[in-house]
């Protein structure tokens, strides 16, 4: 399903998608603070591999549902990813890149994905790791009104290092978008 926003097109992830993920993902940028089962440096039939044999699997299966990102006035350009998994404490993950960070873009995927996790999937409760050192992601979650509830240390691209769950409920989700007008 499509998802439209007032600056983005969110694309159900297409294996053709894979060359432009290819072009634009491997940005050590982007990568540093994913988990770290993703290559690095990232090989030339990476993007193909993931969207082919791991994104849309999941999404058959009934178990992932990803997006790709795109700005409403360049539609053809992909410029991220934000997906949702039925994953024990790893449902929501996103990147962007970095020439569209820091514009509240990502914090509007966000919104409307969370969105569609709690009212279209009615799952009752949302996690998302992340990395301490990230913090436009450990923000972006603050601002959604997500709460930290664990701390450990995890493996990620730039190595072994701590991490954060976070989390939100269908009724905290509920309450929050009475407050604001994020989603």
């Amino acid at each position: 399903m499509e998802i439209i926003t007032p600056r983005l097109i969110l694309r159900p992830l297409r294996s053709e998608d894979a060359e432009q993920i290819q072009n634009v993902f491997p940005r050590w940028e982007i990568v540093r603070y994913l988990v770290s089962t993703v290559p690095w440096p990232y090989p030339p039939s990476a993007a193909k591999h993931y969207v082919d044999n791991v994104a849309l699997p999941a999404v058959k299966e009934g178990k992932g549902w990803f997006w790709s990102i795109r700005r409403k006035e360049n539609p053809q350009e992909l410029i991220g990813l934000i997906c949702l998994m039925d994953t024990p404490d790893n449902n929501r993950g996103f990147w962007l890149v970095p020439e569209w960070q820091g514009q509240g873009l990502m914090s509007e995927a966000c919104g409307v994905v969370n969105d569609f996790w709690f009212e279209t999937l009615e799952k009752d409760v949302l996690r998302a790791p992340k990395a301490v050192a990230n913090d436009r992601s450990k923000n972006l979650s603050i601002r959604h009104g997500m709460r930290l509830i664990r701390t450990e240390k995890s493996q990620y691209v730039s190595g072994e290092m701590d991490s954060e769950l976070w989390e939100i409920t269908r009724d905290e989700w509920r309450q929050f978008k009475k407050l604001t007008s994020l989603a």
